[in-house]
């Protein structure tokens, strides 16, 4: 799994013009499912992004998480990450699962992140076309692969 994780003061996401979810102060998430994915890889993720110290202390130092800000999560699906670009210009998305094994995974990422934080993690409409809006606080954007695991 990988994702794009955006330090924000607020972000959304609408479908067709109409909202569907919103959060203020605390974290988009953009969630790519691949096709060996597992189990193991949500609940390091989920608890990953929550621990993830990217807020401000009061010295003005990163070192708050999330969960220690009480901010909100938005967790948006997004199968483009899982592209490759190795070959040609146009990208390659062989190994994006299919929705059988990534809308589970990205339920489970989601459900997990929401027990590791304590309070809901609100969601796009998975395989919508779908405009997500973010103002992004810092900017802040962390990338974190489950098979790095860096």
């Amino acid at each position: 799994m990988r994702l794009v994780i955006q330090r924000c003061l607020e972000a959304s996401v609408s479908i067709e013009g109409k909202l569907v979810a919103s959060i203020g102060s605390g974290l988009l998430v953009l969630v790519g499912v691949e096709t060996s994915d597992t189990q193991a890889d949500a609940a390091w993720l989920a608890a990953k992004t929550a621990g993830l110290r990217i807020f401000d202390d009061t010295q003005g130092v990163m070192n708050l998480s999330v969960k220690d800000v009480g901010g909100e999560i938005l967790a948006v699906s997004q199968f483009t990450l899982t592209a490759s670009t190795r070959k040609g210009n146009r990208p390659s998305y062989i190994r994006a699962a299919g929705h059988e094994t990534a809308i589970p995974l990205y339920e489970a990422y989601c459900q997990l992140l929401q027990e590791e934080i304590g309070k809901d993690v609100k969601k796009g409409v998975f395989g919508a076309n779908m405009q997500v809006a973010l103002v992004n606080d810092g900017p802040v954007t962390i990338i974190i692969d489950s098979r790095i695991r860096e």
